[in-house]
């Protein structure tokens, strides 16, 4: 098979994983934490430096550029927790920047009770 496989044919058959705990420290969670979700935007505000975790620098580097909270799940191949934990080391010491991407004030993503009911008539209409 050409490509990379899934995450099984990658590293499991390979006999050397990492399992997560090495990955955020033994941390299940961020901690005090700025709250990030999956949409969250995160840019860099530094290069790597050196003696830093090789997570932390592939973070830095892909967040030249705003990446998502999502993107770089996925690019790193960590679930959401994790890449969650790493981020808040990141945050802590103010190398990345998160921008919310969704208001931040629940009131205001309510939706429009008028603009519902018109969608829904006009859905019952077809």
């Amino acid at each position: 098979m050409s490509g990379g496989g899934s995450r099984e044919e990658r590293g499991w058959e390979e006999g050397n994983p990492v399992p997560l705990y090495i990955v955020t420290g033994g941390r299940t969670e961020a901690g005090d934490a700025q709250v990030l979700d999956l949409v969250t935007l995160i840019v860099a505000r530094s290069e790597p430096k050196p003696g830093m975790r090789p997570e932390h620098v592939s973070i830095l580097r892909m967040c030249a550029n705003p990446l998502s909270v999502a993107e770089l799940s996925a690019y790193l191949d960590l679930p959401f927790s994790a890449v969650h934990v790493l981020l808040a080391d990141l945050l802590a010491d103010s190398l990345v920047e998160a921008r919310q991407t969704r208001a931040a004030d629940t009131t205001a993503a309510k939706p429009d009770v008028e603009i519902l009911k018109a969608l829904i008539d006009g859905l019952q209409r077809l």
